[in-house]
C-alpha cells in the first residue's frame, strides 16, 4: 500500500471521528432543545397552576436545561474556533468532557420534570420525589448489571 493510500485512510477515519462527535452533539442539543421548549411552554402557559415549590422546581429545571444545551453545543463551537486542529485527541477529550458535563444538568432536568408530573398527580406529597427517582434507579441498576 502506498503512502498516499494510508494517508487517505487516515484522513477518512479522522473525518468519520469528526462526524460522530458533531452528530452526537447535534442529537443531544436537539433533545435538550425540545425539553427546553416544553418546559418554557409550561412556565409561560400554566405556571400559575403551580404553587411556590412547583414554580421554583420549574425555574431550576429551565436553568438546568439551559446549561445542558450550552454544554452540548460546545463541541461545535470548539470545532469552529480551533479548526484546523493541531491535536485531534485533545479535541476528542474536550468534546467528551463537554458531553458528560452536559448530561448532568440534563438528568437533573429530567428528574425535576418527573417530580413535577408526579406532584401534579399526587398533590403535594413528598413521595413524588421518590417516585420521580424510579426511572433513574432502574437505569443505574441495569447499567451495573450489564457486566
Amino acid at each position: 500500500m502506498s503512502d498516499k493510500d494510508e494517508e487517505k485512510k487516515s484522513r477518512d477515519k479522522l473525518t468519520s471521528d469528526y462526524r460522530v462527535i458533531l452528530m452526537e452533539s447535534a442529537l443531544l442539543t436537539s433533545f435538550a432543545g425540545f425539553l427546553f421548549g416544553f418546559l418554557l411552554n409550561i412556565s409561560i402557559g400554566s405556571a400559575s397552576a403551580f404553587d411556590l415549590l412547583g414554580r421554583t422546581i420549574l425555574l431550576i429545571a429551565l436553568f438546568s436545561i439551559t446549561v445542558s444545551i450550552s454544554l452540548f453545543i460546545m463541541p461545535v463551537i470548539y470545532h469552529h474556533l480551533e479548526y484546523p486542529y493541531i491535536d485531534f485527541e485533545k479535541f476528542k477529550k474536550r468534546s467528551h468532557r463537554f458531553t458528560l458535563y452536559g448530561l448532568i444538568p440534563a438528568m437533573i432536568t429530567l428528574f425535576l420534570g418527573m417530580e413535577l408530573a408526579m406532584s401534579s398527580l399526587l398533590g403535594d406529597n413528598p413521595s413524588s420525589f421518590l417516585l420521580g427517582m424510579i426511572p433513574f434507579v432502574l437505569v443505574y441498576v441495569f447499567y451495573r448489571l450489564r457486566k
